[in-house]
């Protein structure tokens, strides 16, 4: 599945290193989580719902800000991530914001998460958002676990970086500041980059900057899903993304960053569905 056998210990230690600029990020502001009143990102606010008294399981939570969100809604939630310092900070976390009875983390690979969590059909809602799938080789089995978690009727929410967007990057600009191609849509090798760059804070250089990841179309991502008992619900994509996912986007009043001109192809998309009673 590829070329680097350690690609999970180099995303281990990545991703540890993140979660201490994060919690300072400019990208990660907590004030709204601290103060109560936690928000998700534009397109999760405008098609999530109401998650009130249902039983929510988060994977690849990081350090637990979405989950603990979703916990001041009145969720029980359970978040589970595979970096040890992010499940350290989000039980901080947790903790000072008194919300350890709505909240529990744990630290797990996500192929590892049916025995971390042994708890099959039992979750309402499993959501998983941005930058979570092209860290995992193997979609089809991500869809499965996502499905086995999930009550009978229970739904699976989605958002993330588009695939077609994916195939694009600042590193072979076009003259006129466009990005240009980088990865062929259709080649599901892996992709290993040394860049010490952090998403959420543009001052920050990684010591652990070697990574690999995977683009997965999104014809594998839904068909992954409806394969493991899914019934997709909609579908939709979006001429927006919650990070600057290259240099010539613009941020825009919803917090979003969007093209400056015209919607040349979607940044981001979204799904939802249910498991099929």
């Amino acid at each position: 599945m590829t070329a680097d056998k350690d690609w999970r210990a180099l995303n281990r230690a990545n991703w540890n290193e993140r979660v201490g600029i994060h919690l300072k990020a400019p990208g990660y502001d907590l004030a709204p989580l601290r103060a109560g009143c936690g928000r998700l990102n534009a397109i999760e606010e405008a098609e999530l719902g109401d998650v009130s008294g249902l039983r929510v399981l988060h994977l690849q939570c990081h350090f637990g800000a979405d989950t603990l969100c979703l916990a001041q809604r009145g969720a029980t939630v359970v978040g589970l991530d595979f970096s040890p310092a992010a499940i350290d900070a989000a039980n901080a976390l947790a903790a000072e914001l008194g919300l350890t009875g709505r909240a529990r983390f744990v630290c797990a690979d996500l192929y590892d998460a049916p025995s971390a969590i042994p708890e099959a059909a039992s979750f309402d809602l499993v959501y998983v958002t941005w930058g979570a799938t092209c860290w995992l080789p193997d979609i089809r089995r991500w869809a499965e676990i996502v499905a086995g978690f999930l009550k009978p009727g229970g739904r699976f929410y989605y958002a993330d970086g588009h695939p077609a967007a994916l195939v694009l990057d600042d590193l072979v600009p076009q003259p006129d500041g466009m990005p240009g191609f980088f990865a062929p849509y259709l080649d599901r090798r892996a992709l290993t980059f040394d860049d010490p760059s952090d998403y959420a804070d543009p001052e920050a250089r990684l010591q652990n900057s070697r990574n690999v990841s995977w683009l997965h179309p999104l014809s594998d991502i839904v068909t992954g899903l409806i394969d493991a008992g899914l019934s997709l619900d909609w579908l939709h994509e979006h001429a927006q993304v919650p990070w600057r996912m290259f240099r010539i986007l613009v941020q825009r009043d919803d917090g979003d960053w969007h093209w400056p001109d015209r919607p040349w192809l979607p940044l981001a998309m979204s799904l939802q569905a249910s498991r099929r009673c």
